[in-house]
């Protein structure tokens, strides 16, 4: 009696993923799909998807937020390769990350031009470091009129001036 307590068979441990695990799954699918449906159709042929998954990804995304769209984006889970969606995600991942490092780049840029305002020509030295192919006469006028705009309360058409000459200068 005592050895079948302690003997535990192989054939009685569960084997693959849980079923709590097999859903978390299915839901991270789910949800790469919504976001395949948000990109336009173009891209669908270059990730990868026959026409038969670009009709139904057509059809999911002309549905509005609602349970025909989840039964849709269900019905997406099952038909759509693994391959074409592991390209998608890698797409959507490497877009997000390009978005970040603008976003970065356009709020730096944001403090250069704040800076240069308030500080006025001493700022120049630190950018000129940043970006050496600044022309220094223009960015100085600009810089100049940016701050008498400022002084005299007139509208920004100046600093935003200024702003996209920076944003033109950095290649972003």
């Amino acid at each position: 009696m005592q050895d079948d307590d302690e003997l535990i068979l192989d054939d009685d441990l569960p084997e693959g993923p849980s079923r709590s695990e097999l859903k978390r799954q299915a839901q991270e699918r789910q949800a790469l799909i919504g976001r395949v449906l948000a990109l336009a159709p173009s891209e669908w042929e270059r990730l990868g998807f026959d026409e038969r998954e670009r009709k139904a990804l057509a059809e999911g995304k002309k549905i509005k937020p609602s349970g025909a769209r989840n039964r849709q984006i269900k019905y997406l889970s099952k038909i759509l390769d693994d391959d074409a969606l592991a390209a998608a995600h890698a797409f959507l991942e490497n877009r997000h990350s390009q978005q970040l490092e603008a976003n970065r780049v356009f709020h730096s840029l944001e403090r250069w031009r704040d800076r240069l305002v308030a500080e006025g020509l001493d700022a120049m030295g630190p950018l000129l470091a940043e970006y050496p192919d600044l022309d220094r006469q223009q960015l100085r006028q600009m810089i100049l009129a940016a701050q008498r705009e400022q002084t005299e309360g007139k509208p920004a058409g100046a600093a935003k001036k200024l702003f996209r000459y920076l944003r033109d200068i950095s290649g972003h």
